[in-house]
């Protein structure tokens, strides 16, 4: 059966989507509202979950020559003494490797495997849902109909609204800062130091550079005007590779964390997936796992039964929002452990940290 269906979106929920249905055996259109010269900066971190994700992907081997391996979580307090250690490779052993790499060159090996053309500087402006298609309108005033219309323009979805599926993200009160620091210190671990609600982490992520990404706790809070100079002072009197880290540091990126929690995810042929569906703040390094998860589970349920899209996405749903739900309860879980005061929480950390931290991925080994 020939399906016409559009992606809205081209980050990594949008190609991922892209990329299942084509496995799938379906052509579909894929749009971004920002133009193809908006590269995504920084690193990203993808625990084991994410791999095999990509594996069922066929995107595995493509990543083989990109970042660092992951094998080990080291966790420390502000003065740099150990909290306690996660063996990253034992506990996504038989399910992924854990690795750490550029965004861009994710995007990248996204991107070649979509297999067709994605139209950037397309916006969509207009969306009208029937009961069996959705008429859509774009920026330049082109106008096509869609058997199934996949919403995977983020945590900030325009198609989200325009579905009438939920209002604006919820902002969770974090503050993130990111960077990727070239002659910083030699690091070969996953390495956090964990302040008063602030947490410093650092990881080796290939070609001698450094992936970097702190947060703070701090809702009322403006933006720092000077990004830079802010997390030079917020992290001062941090000990272990902090110093050299922040000494090496150039230019910091900023971003406010928010929450997307829905009653539903479809309506009639429209669908979310990835963060226009349920994002949370990045502190289980989950958010790209869950695209890819939600990509393959939509691929899988329409080759069942493509003629059925109503079937399709609740189906979709019904597999994803139990997992999406336990990774948000997860992440809210490790926030509020990271903003107990010091003098509790290091103790209790450097009893029961591993197992407490473990737990939170427990339910993602098994697969989506």
């Amino acid at each position: 059966m020939t399906l016409r269906i559009l992606v809205v979106g081209a980050g990594i929920a949008g190609l991922s989507a892209a990329r299942a249905l084509r496995l799938a055996g379906f052509r579909p259109d894929v749009v971004e509202e920002l133009p193809a010269t908006m590269l995504p900066g920084a690193g990203i971190y993808l625990p084991g979950n994410a791999l095999r994700a990509l594996r069922q992907l066929g995107l595995d081997a493509p990543l083989r020559p990109l970042g660092d391996l992951i094998f080990r979580q080291v966790f420390l307090d502000s003065r740099g003494r150990e909290l306690f250690e996660m063996d990253v490779a034992g506990l996504w052993a038989g399910v992924g490797e854990s690795r750490a790499l550029s965004r861009a060159d994710l995007q990248q090996v996204l991107l070649t495997s979509v297999g067709g053309e994605v139209r950037y500087d397309t916006a969509v402006r207009g969306l009208e849902i029937f009961d069996q298609t959705a008429k859509v309108e774009f920026g330049d005033g082109r106008v096509a109909e869609y058997d199934l219309v996949v919403g995977a323009d983020g945590r900030r979805s325009t198609i989200r609204a325009q579905a009438g599926l939920g209002g604006p993200a919820v902002p969770t009160g974090q503050i993130v800062y990111r960077s990727v620091v070239t002659g910083g210190p030699p690091l070969s671990d996953w390495t956090a130091l964990l302040g008063r609600r602030s947490s410093f982490v650092a990881m080796p992520m290939g070609g001698r550079k450094l992936y970097f990404h702190a947060d703070e706790t701090a809702p009322d809070a403006p933006n720092p005007d000077d990004p830079l100079a802010h997390v030079r002072e917020l992290f001062g009197t941090f000990a272990g590779p902090v110093p050299a880290i922040l000494k090496a540091l150039e230019k910091v990126q900023v971003a406010r964390t928010d929450e997307v929690v829905l009653e539903r995810w479809s309506t009639g042929p429209v669908v979310l997936l990835g963060d226009a569906a349920h994002a949370t703040a990045p502190t289980l390094a989950q958010g790209a796992a869950m695209s890819f998860e939600d990509a393959v589970v939509l691929g899988e349920e329409l080759r069942k039964l493509p003629d059925d899209i109503p079937a399709v996405l609740r189906a979709y749903e019904e597999r994803r929002r139990p997992r999406c739900g336990e990774v948000r309860d997860r992440t809210r879980e490790r926030d509020r452990t990271r903003d107990v005061p010091p003098a509790l929480r290091d103790p209790m950390l450097r009893r029961r940290g591993l197992r407490i931290f473990s737990d939170h991925y427990s339910a993602l080994v098994q697969p989506a």
